[in-house]
């Protein structure tokens, strides 16, 4: 026979893991349906954090009754929720006038809303039940969700999505639902008859509440690290490197910190509480430089950064733990932190900052939460142990670390902005940030100067002047990289570029040059469809493209964000559209929603450019995808795709396709000629893809034959689709 703790481990953890089985897999089936719009999927983060919250509420309701009847209700809930299984997409489709946003609520709320809320009440309520049966702490159970929620967020990406087909995840998820069932009932047995033990109300009348006071920093302590993990995916992916899965890692160490906080052994939780301080003051030093030069050092410095401080906060909140009687009290307010700091850094700080400033924040609250602990550095501990000097030393070294973070950032004399003085500064402030450990709010400060210091103050000039512009999709910006030269970048990627020389204004650069697959197409489009050429474009990028338009032809745009379409427009940024397609027929929206309501054949050319980035848009690039590209042709036309990535192989993505789908392809490997050095070319990889053989052939004959090769493929690669896709295949291994 199992014992009670085993058992308890046991259902916890796979009640964990199913958890966070589903919310990837059902992304996945909702991504052709409802397209890739951030109101879509700020929506559905909203349902789930709902749905999470709603689970934990149930769980704490049900303490008002007696251990065995809470047994009773949750399975027959349980067991009346499997009418929704197997597991998927209700089969609605949204009304032609319908808001997706809103639309989405009740399409995910219908689809997974009774199965997501009764697991989601697992954790908290075993653990209870645990406290009835065994009498022993359950905290420390938390620790099993955590690595159960972070088995399942390994095992989606790494196994079920490459090795299943959507339906198979399907059926596998609702079989291990079943097996959940068992196992909770399982531990169900273990509870006493509700005569044998005093009942949960009347334990939690005999031990008082937690007052207000703590009961709101619970809530505050488990907001910090949630919004610290989200800003360090977004700051990573965005200003470091933009690897494919790299989100996984933040969010994996994240619930691992719940693991180490929430541990019977201490060891590892109270040297995070002792070392965060320092760890702070790295990620202070990280938070406003790029990691273009180091990227992979400073992405672990960043990882290190958030796991040693999400250990350190979320261990004062196993500290501050109450008594088992109020456990579901106890949860249900870190979910109602978690969702706090989860909201504010994808739904709020989009709207209100135009950086990810919130990184910055949140290390900053993170220093003022840590719990007051004397420094493990002895020189600190003697400067702080007197009361008289805390003080007036601390006001002084606030003014001198502000002198310094303004000196080091040229903003007092122009004449001192130099490496060498703000290499004097900084090292300035970072001994104060030293000193400092032990004094919260001092070191506090000290991480804002040492942020202000690197480049904060630039920053904040850019923000002030309008250099940079924020959306749902990340952060844009616009700067002049020399005297001849304005670049458009998001992150660490380059989305266009342009001469500022009067005489090169409108000539095509970085990936659309002429010599380009798209340069070579689009400049041939007269000889290949006549004069009144019909091209769609999908992406608009800082609208280089656009230049490329001859009388008589008609052109159409689609761009998913409205923050570029607004940037392209914008004569002070980019003048390719004001003065090429000034009047430009631009649909904003997700290529694959758009395209489908677009009329059949409307199209002699169709760009496909939204490949760009290191990370891309999966369903993009399936057969449903291309059949809806096929039907926007003519029976002519011609597809182009742009697939330059540099961690990303998708040839035989495309050549799969291809084969699947009746098409014949070409690719274009465009290196820049090194005569050409001063017109801001840049390498790029497009495929040309017709089902008319005798279009493709007339475009490498035109565009020259030595251009053009064939696609390759990779043998028993199979063709993306909407039920089967994964990247682990494609990804590029380096040495």
């Amino acid at each position: 026979m199992i014992g009670t703790r085993p058992r308890f481990v046991l259902t916890i953890y796979a009640g964990s893991f199913l958890l966070f089985l589903v919310q990837p897999m059902i992304a996945r089936m909702a991504l052709p349906r409802l397209g890739g719009a951030p109101s879509v999927w700020n929506s559905a983060m909203l349902v789930y954090q709902a749905l999470l919250l709603a689970g934990y509420a149930y769980a704490h309701w049900l303490g008002r009754f007696g251990a065995r009847r809470q047994a009773m209700i949750h399975l027959g809930l349980f067991l009346f929720s499997a009418i929704f299984l197997p597991i998927g997409l209700a089969g609605w489709q949204p009304p032609a006038d319908a808001e997706p946003a809103l639309w989405v609520l009740g399409l995910l709320g219908a689809s997974i809303g009774p199965l997501f809320f009764i697991v989601a009440a697992q954790a908290p309520l075993l653990q209870r039940w645990f406290a009835i049966a065994d009498g022993s702490d359950p905290y420390p159970l938390y620790a099993a969700s955590n690595l159960g929620s972070f088995a399942g967020l390994i095992a989606y990406p790494l196994l079920v999505e490459p090795l299943l087909t959507l339906k198979a995840q399907s059926i596998l998820w609702s079989l291990c639902y079943g097996a959940l069932f068992f196992l909770v009932y399982a531990s169900a047995r273990r509870l006493p008859l509700d005569g044998e033990v005093a009942g949960t109300q009347e334990l939690a009348d005999a031990v008082p509440p937690p007052d207000r006071r703590t009961m709101l920093y619970w809530i505050v302590l488990a907001a910090v690290p949630s919004g610290l993990m989200l800003a360090t995916s977004l700051y990573l992916t965005t200003d470091i490197v933009a690897m494919p899965l790299l989100w996984v890692l933040p969010l994996g160490l994240y619930l691992l910190s719940f693991s180490i906080a929430f541990a019977t052994r201490r060891g590892l939780a109270e040297l995070s509480m002792l070392v965060a301080p320092i760890l702070l003051l790295i990620g202070a030093c990280i938070a406003f430089t790029g990691g273009v030069q180091f990227p992979v050092f400073v992405a672990i410095g960043i990882l290190a950064v958030l796991f040693v401080t999400a250990v350190a906060l979320h261990a004062q909140l196993y500290a501050l733990r109450p008594a088992a009687v109020h456990l579901t009290r106890f949860y249900l307010l870190m979910a109602v932190g978690g969702m706090m700091g989860g909201l504010f850094c994808a739904l709020l700080a989009p709207l209100i900052f135009d950086w990810t400033y919130e990184y910055p924040i949140l290390l900053v609250a993170a220093a003022l939460l840590l719990p007051a602990r004397a420094p493990f550095l002895r020189l600190p501990r003697l400067i702080w142990d007197d009361p008289r000097r805390r003080v007036w030393l601390a006001a002084v070294m606030l003014l001198l670390g502000l002198s310094l973070s303004m000196i080091g950032g040229g903003l007092l004399a122009s004449e001192w902005k130099s490496p060498l003085v703000k290499t004097i500064c900084f090292t300035a402030i970072i001994a104060m940030g030293v000193l400092a450990l032990g004094h919260r709010l001092l070191t506090a400060g000290m991480l804002i100067y040492l942020m202000l210091c690197l480049s904060g103050w630039e920053k904040l000039a850019q923000s002030a002047t309008g250099m940079l512009t924020r959306s749902y999709f990340g952060v844009y910006g616009v700067a002049d990289k020399g005297p001849d030269e304005r670049i458009l970048f998001h992150g660490t990627t380059l989305h266009g570029i342009q001469n500022r020389a009067p005489a090169q204004a409108l000539d095509p650069t970085s990936y659309y040059a002429p010599e380009s697959g798209v340069g070579l197409a689009l400049r041939h489009a007269p000889d290949l469809f006549g004069p009144r050429a019909r091209i769609d474009v999908v992406g608009l990028g800082a609208g280089t493209l656009a230049c490329y338009i001859r009388p008589g032809q008609s052109w159409r745009f689609y761009e998913i964000d409205p923050a570029m379409v607004a940037i392209a427009r914008n004569p002070a940024d980019f003048t390719f559209l004001s003065r090429c397609q000034p009047h430009a027929d631009i649909v904003i929206g997700d290529a694959r929603m758009t395209l489908v309501r677009q009329p059949a054949g409307g199209a002699d050319l169709l760009v496909i450019d939204a490949f760009s980035s290191d990370t891309i848009p999966m369903h993009l690039l399936t057969r449903e995808a291309l059949a809806i590209y096929g039907r926007r042709l003519a029976p002519h036309g011609l597809l182009l795709i742009h697939i330059s990535n540099r961690y990303l192989d998708l040839r035989p993505v495309l050549a799969a396709g291809a084969r699947a789908g009746g098409w014949q392809a070409r690719l274009r490997h465009y290196v820049p000629d090194q005569r050409d050095a001063g017109r801001h070319y840049t390498a790029s990889v497009w495929v040309a893809l017709s089902r008319d053989p005798a279009q493709l052939d007339r475009l490498v004959a035109r565009t020259g034959p030595d251009r053009w090769q064939a696609l390759p493929g990779r043998s028993g690669f199979a063709a993306w689709s909407d039920d089967h896709a994964s990247i682990l295949l494609i990804l590029k291994i380096r040495p």
